[in-house]
């Protein structure tokens, strides 16, 4: 083993320059590191980075923070063996999991919830093994950019009237929440900026305690130290159904985070996709079994890497093995447990907007053309599937709106680019009256 300085190695990673900058024009590549105290402090940014949207999920559907913390820390380690310690990734709850987690606990409790989540991840492994064998440019055939947009957007806006109903519960409590969030987004950059709705979450609770609206009884009662609370699930076929839509939108963050850190560093990552996918799937499935929620790579802690210039894959065991203790102390997440309706009323107003606000994202970037009548159609019917939250129940089966407009969006693209190129006319532009905003609406 070399001695140089660029030569030293701990654990697998090189040390990166002296260790305690980053080099100018320079990156700190996933296989290299800072020094220890230097990667420990980068470790926990990533921790506070993934806190706030990694807590909100359970919040939201009545899952224990304790467990789905831990899970989300196990999850993250068998990531980062499973790619190789090659693709630095903080895998935590999934937003896209909340409408389907909602109607299978309405429906069944919460281990019939707990069952499709499982199964969810089952069925992102297999893809993930698919993609590993045979590569993932036939993700991109099935679900172009117009459908992964679409399904990401009615996800965020189909869960709309959930935010008003916490709303509703203490209005003021809600407005200083997203108040905060708001002047903090805009006052701030850097980390402090990131955190928005973490910071938000916390004066919204501060102003709910001022207000005698939370009760801190469970929390004088836990334990400081002790496991969290695992749950078996059950499987229910009626309520499998609301899940499948969001093995795409999990295709689709997977992708996408493995793009973006090739980006930013780089290199070519796109071998490292299927152990992505089959890593995530791993993950969601451990946390179905257990009482977790369903995982996924986070946007968050890639801010985090882009502000600091460091992707090493240390930082991220680092935060896992954070978040792993903080999972082992009751008292902590029953304290978490105490954040009342308000708060997430005025968070998830904004965290659903911006959901649905991705989607459009995606489309912006891959310049999708809406003066294709293929595309128009696609997006135009599946949002509003999705947004309306169309119903169909098949016998003992029950597919809602966020499952039906993944199925139009599929569908009908698909559907419709056959007959378009059967016919001649998929190059034709949509015809004025069907674009809103054009000419004759400006006048």
């Amino acid at each position: 083993m070399s001695t140089s300085t660029t030569g030293r190695r701990f654990a697998g990673w090189q040390l990166h320059g002296d260790g305690r900058t980053v080099r100018p024009g320079a990156v700190v590549e996933p296989h290299e590191r800072l020094s220890w105290p230097r990667t420990l402090g980068i470790g926990m940014q990533h921790v506070v980075a993934m806190f706030g949207a990694t807590f909100l999920v359970p919040l939201i559907t009545g899952f224990s923070p304790a467990t789905t913390l831990f899970f989300s820390a196990v999850g993250t380690v068998g990531f980062l063996l499973i790619t190789g310690n090659r693709l630095p990734s903080y895998l935590g709850s999934s937003f896209a999991f909340l409408a389907p987690i909602g109607a299978a606990t309405a429906s069944g409790g919460q281990s019939v919830a707990l069952g499709g989540v499982l199964v969810t991840g089952a069925l992102l492994a297999v893809v993930g093994l698919v993609v590993h064998l045979a590569g993932a440019r036939w993700i991109d055939v099935v679900m172009p950019p117009v459908v992964t947009g679409t399904i990401v957007a009615l996800i965020g806006l189909n869960l709309a009237p959930a935010a008003w109903g916490n709303v509703q519960k203490a209005p003021v409590t809600a407005i200083v929440t997203l108040f905060a969030i708001i002047l903090v987004t805009v006052l701030f950059r850097g980390l402090l900026g990131r955190l928005a709705i973490l910071v938000g979450v916390v004066v919204g609770y501060v102003a709910a305690v001022l207000q005698g609206q939370v009760d801190f009884t469970t929390v004088e009662d836990a334990a400081w130290v002790g496991l969290p609370t695992f749950t078996t699930p059950t499987f229910d076929p009626a309520v499998l159904g609301l899940f499948v839509p969001v093995v795409f939108v999990l295709i689709a963050e997977n992708v996408g985070h493995v793009k973006s850190v090739a980006a930013m560093t780089g290199t070519d990552l796109d071998h490292l996709t299927g152990r992505a996918l089959l890593a995530d799937g791993l993950a969601t499935t451990l946390a179905g079994a257990g009482g977790g929620s369903g995982t996924t790579t986070y946007a968050e802690n890639i801010g985090v890497m882009a502000a600091t210039k460091v992707y090493s894959t240390a930082a991220y065991w680092v935060a896992a093995g954070a978040a792993l203790v903080l999972s082992l102390s009751p008292k902590f997440g029953a304290l978490v447990a105490t954040i009342p309706a308000g708060v997430l009323g005025g968070a998830t107003t904004m965290l659903y907007g911006m959901i649905g606000i991705l989607g459009a994202r995606i489309w912006v970037q891959n310049r999708v053309d809406f003066s294709d009548p293929v595309n128009l159609t696609t997006a135009a019917v599946a949002l509003v599937v999705g947004i309306a939250n169309y119903s169909w129940t098949p016998g003992d089966l029950a597919f809602e709106g966020i499952a039906l407009g993944t199925a139009a969006a599929i569908g009908i693209y698909h559907l419709m680019r056959t007959l378009s190129r059967w016919r001649g006319t998929h190059d034709e532009p949509a015809s004025p009256a069907s674009v809103p905003g054009g000419d004759e609406l400006r006048h």
